[in-house]
């Protein structure tokens, strides 16, 4: 508190201040990459007329899903129990799974997903006899994401959607350095949380950023 005042700033301003901080929202991904076009921030895209901000909110979509579906330790379920369902037998997954596959001690199941049930290839059948237990990699909205994969998705949608729009390759050039970066601290996340060094895995590296 001494530090504080001898700096003059008063606690409640240092409060406020630390209170207006917050993660990257869909919203900044957006404006960023309106930036890279040159067009005007927006504080909608809803039902705001405005085409390149409704454009450039599909291509954020569709490089989060290009992102996630590699499967991250954020948005994969492991040893994740599936019911059947009765009297089919059925086994549904989420609406957003992404990737699925069994695991112990069901790995001996040989299951695809199709739609949102699951599908066994050696019995030909969509009818299961028990609960199945898997690995459920699952596509997140941009604001459960963490940041490291908030600033990844936004750099990557906004090089992309500025090389769509506009062409112009000295700027998406500056863009994939940007990128590049923060490639590496998603990688760098991933390898802390996970337990081992994802940036040794150059093959995953390049098909992510040259999709």
């Amino acid at each position: 508190m001494n530090r504080v005042r001898a700096f003059g700033l008063s606690p409640v301003f240092l409060v406020s201040t630390m209170q207006q901080l917050t993660l990257t929202t869909e919203l900044d991904a957006i404006n960023l990459m309106l930036a890279g076009i040159g067009e005007s921030p927006v504080n909608t895209v809803e039902s705001n007329g405005v085409v390149d901000a409704v454009l450039a909110r599909q291509q954020l979509r569709a490089t989060m899903r290009r992102v996630q579906e590699r499967g991250w330790h954020w948005n994969t379920d492991p040893d994740l129990v599936l019911p059947r369902t009765f009297p089919d037998g059925f086994i549904n997954v989420p609406a957003n799974t992404l990737k699925v596959d069994t695991t112990r001690p069901d790995q001996d199941v040989d299951v695809v997903q199709r739609g949102t049930r699951l599908y066994d290839r050696r019995k030909h059948s969509y009818s299961f006899d028990r609960a199945l237990t898997v690995n459920l990699v699952s596509l997140l909205p941009f604001d459960e994401m963490p940041e490291a994969g908030r600033q990844f998705v936004a750099l990557s949608a906004a090089r992309k959607f500025q090389e769509d729009r506009v062409g112009s390759g000295d700027a998406s050039a500056f863009n994939r350095r940007d990128e590049l970066i923060a490639w590496s601290s998603l990688c760098d996340a991933e390898a802390e949380t996970r337990g081992y060094n994802v940036l040794t895995e150059s093959a995953s590296v390049a098909g992510v950023l040259d999709r």
